[in-house]
């Protein structure tokens, strides 16, 4: 998710810091979750820094408005690093969380895929087992899209993430097309109606005589 902020320009930055009490318990896990949600880096407990990007801004904005609606304190900066190596630096941090996010997908991926093999390999695969297949694939789908949302400088891991997915895709399209051939009624040819005697009598009244 590069964008021309990601080139030669400086990249400006969203810096967050949420104050909140101790009874204030629930607000503080839902603020860790959109932060978190969002791919912020943390500077210190309670201060983080995220790109500025439009779609950012809005929810950090509603954030911010929710927190000081329920008593607490927030504060959302527009920052600009001038040095290009912090930039940089800031950069690779994003994408080391990202790439560690793509390594677990990865990492939990397989599983999938050897199941299957598995069920491919029984010789006697169903609709039900297929279906039970593709709300797994789609529980990764939607796990990979969650994390690409917050890739804003294109992590490497990401790429071979989508690869292993689609992959997984065309596995499971196989075992499709092997449950559809075993669950399909088989084809029957229609058998051959005989001549009623009476008919076939008349018929060879009417044959030419040799």
């Amino acid at each position: 998710m590069s964008s021309p902020a990601d080139g030669d320009s400086p990249q400006r930055w969203l810096l967050i810091s949420v104050s909140l009490t101790a009874g204030q318990a629930s607000l503080r896990v839902h603020v860790w979750r959109k932060l978190r949600s969002l791919g912020a880096v943390y500077l210190q407990a309670s201060v983080c820094l995220l790109p500025e990007r439009p779609e950012v801004v809005q929810q950090v904005r509603r954030l911010a408005d929710r927190v000081r609606h329920e008593g607490g304190t927030a504060r959302v900066l527009q920052v600009a690093l001038p040095e290009a190596g912090e930039q940089q630096a800031l950069r690779e941090e994003f994408n080391t969380a990202r790439d560690s996010e793509y390594a677990e997908v990865l990492e939990r991926l397989p599983a999938l895929s050897a199941e299957i093999a598995m069920e491919r390999g029984r010789g006697r695969s169903t609709y039900a087992e297929v279906e039970e297949s593709e709300a797994d694939l789609e529980r990764f789908r939607s796990w990979l899209a969650k994390i690409a949302a917050r890739d804003y400088f294109a992590a490497p891991g990401g790429e071979r993430a989508r690869e292993a997915v689609a992959t997984v895709a065309e596995e499971l399209a196989a075992f499709e097309a092997a449950a559809l051939n075993a669950e399909a009624p088989p084809i029957t040819r229609p058998a051959l109606r005989s001549v009623p005697t009476s008919r076939a009598k008349a018929a060879g009244e009417h044959e030419p005589r040799r």
